[in-house]
């Protein structure tokens, strides 16, 4: 009998243990992305989610000790799927504006939003002083490459009115003319420039001729994470996520597996954590 009842008690005992870890399980977090944006959130050839914006919801999600299931959704209807409930969060390149800020709340940026001259290597141009701000009077006599209504010709217009511009309806014809000469320069976003021109044959001899520029007032906060109104608590916890990453460096590590430079912020703000 004494036997029967120390069986009994284990059995117990371990029904008791199994209804804890069941009772603990992680809360799953959908994860609202385009799953074709190379090289930020793509799915590899075996069917594998990868990428920037992978990584940094994976980083989230592990600090934060949550579960992720990927639901993969056209750049178009990403925020309304958001508002009705089809995923929990967007991690995917989404950058912070004023407009999206009425429908939506964002996390602290994960990601800038900057944009950096290119121009041939080898030439000292010192576009820019040592404080990081353009020397109008160098820029004279050059001819720049610009996307037709981009926040970079807003900037440039603001920050250098005599600058001579080429104005592009896109990167491409652009980085084309700088590679044949007919511009001096272009200005677009650094990430973009990499892996379009840079890293590619045509991109061989140009390089950043500029530190990266990242007025707010002109190129915005940054990307962040979507969340729906009224997530408080869960902001709360994305925002201290990625508080620890920005510090411990990993933000800066994910980037230089995509980017030979960092693309994340590079300081903690202090933003959402309070």
């Amino acid at each position: 009998m004494m036997k029967f009842k120390s069986l009994l008690a284990a059995a117990a005992m371990a029904l008791g243990v199994c209804g804890l870890v069941q009772g603990a399980q992680a809360e799953t977090l959908r994860v609202g992305m385009e799953c074709t944006y190379f090289p930020f959130n793509y799915r590899t050839p075996e069917g594998e989610m990868a990428g920037y914006d992978v990584d940094v919801a994976k980083g989230v999600a592990k600090i934060i000790g949550a579960d992720l299931d990927y639901v993969c959704q056209k750049w178009d209807g990403m925020v309304p799927a958001l508002l009705a409930n089809k995923f929990d969060i967007i991690v995917a390149s989404m950058s912070i504006t004023e407009e999206r800020l009425k429908k939506m709340d964002f996390s602290v940026p994960y990601r800038v939003s900057i944009g950096r001259f290119l121009g041939p290597k080898g030439k000292d141009l010192k576009l820019f002083d040592e404080a990081g701000k353009p020397v109008p009077a160098n820029f004279d006599g050059l001819r720049i490459g610009v996307e037709r209504g981009s926040t970079y010709s807003s900037w440039i217009n603001a920050k250098l009115p005599g600058a001579t511009l080429q104005v592009y309806d896109g990167n491409e014809p652009m980085l084309l003319d700088l590679a044949n000469g007919r511009v001096d320069l272009a200005i677009t976003n650094p990430m973009k420039a990499y892996l379009d021109f840079l890293s590619k044959p045509d991109g061989a001899g140009f390089e950043f001729v500029s530190p990266p520029i990242d007025e707010k007032e002109f190129f915005g906060i940054g990307v962040g994470i979507g969340v729906r109104k009224g997530q408080d608590e869960l902001l709360k916890r994305i925002n201290g996520a990625l508080e620890t990453m920005i510090k411990d460096g990993s933000l800066k590590e994910y980037s230089l597996k995509y980017f030979p430079f960092a693309i994340n912020p590079d300081n903690w703000q202090g933003v959402g954590t309070n």
